[in-house]
């Protein structure tokens, strides 16, 4: 399980799936993989800062042999800003967004693949 923030609602385990990311404000999407994920959100790392509270449209793929996409809007909620320890590398952002409108089936469908990777 993921040892990070510990105040959350629910639990995230290290899941690497397949998202899209559209910016609310400017129509731009982004395209990454998840490093967790849990029932309450997600997190991704970017070559971009989205900007704390920034409104976005996710779709996410579980590639879990279901074919239909997870679609819901989230919130940024955190931002961590990352560099390599040389200093060297571009910056990255470690990038926290909880899920907004998450209906009951894709929440399920989510608690499902958390569950399996907890045991």
């Amino acid at each position: 399980m993921w040892s990070g923030i510990n105040r959350r609602k629910f639990p995230r385990v290290s899941y690497k799936c397949l998202i899209y990311i559209g910016k609310k404000e400017s129509g731009k999407a982004i395209s990454t993989h998840t490093e967790n994920i849990g029932a309450g959100g997600i997190c991704v790392i970017l070559d971009e800062d989205l900007g704390l509270f920034q409104g976005v449209d996710l779709e996410v793929d579980l590639e879990n042999g279901v074919p239909i996409n997870i679609k819901c809007s989230g919130t940024v909620v955190w931002v961590v800003k990352k560099r390599d320890i040389k200093g060297k590398a571009a910056l990255h952002y470690d990038t926290g967004i909880e899920f907004v409108d998450l209906n009951e089936e894709s929440k399920n469908r989510i608690t499902k693949i958390v569950e399996k990777h907890l045991k």
